[in-house]
């Protein structure tokens, strides 16, 4: 794991706003303003990504984070970023938006029906 990488993340997540990385998981998680809404594993950057956001990465081609556990394939809810927010930081800015939009979405408590 690179601390290069993760520390360049700051300079592409400038126009963003100012984010924090934790180690975990053997990578980094990506926070802003305390929520997690990017992974960074083998120097590899995934965004956060829900129902109403993963199909602009699926539109692109990007993959979604998986990994094996015992034997099963688990697939989280992260896809692989675009590689050209690494050179564009106002797409950089788009697309953190975009996953910090869904670990907002995904931290709201959930609606529960009532009995009428």
């Amino acid at each position: 794991m690179s601390t290069e990488f993760v520390s360049y993340l700051h300079e592409v997540f400038a126009q963003f706003g100012t984010i924090q990385t934790r180690r975990m998981f053997g990578g980094y998680g990506i926070y802003h303003q305390s929520l997690m809404f990017g992974l960074v594993i083998d120097d590899t950057l995934y965004l956060k990504a829900d129902a109403l956001s993963s199909p602009a990465f699926e539109q692109l081609g990007l993959a979604p984070f998986e990994y094996d556990r015992h034997g099963k394939i688990i697939k989280m809810s992260y896809y692989q970023a675009p590689e050209e927010i690494f050179e564009d930081f106002e797409q950089a800015n788009v697309w953190a938006k975009r996953g910090y939009e869904a670990a907002v979405r995904s931290n709201q408590p959930k609606k529960t029906k009532s009995k009428t």
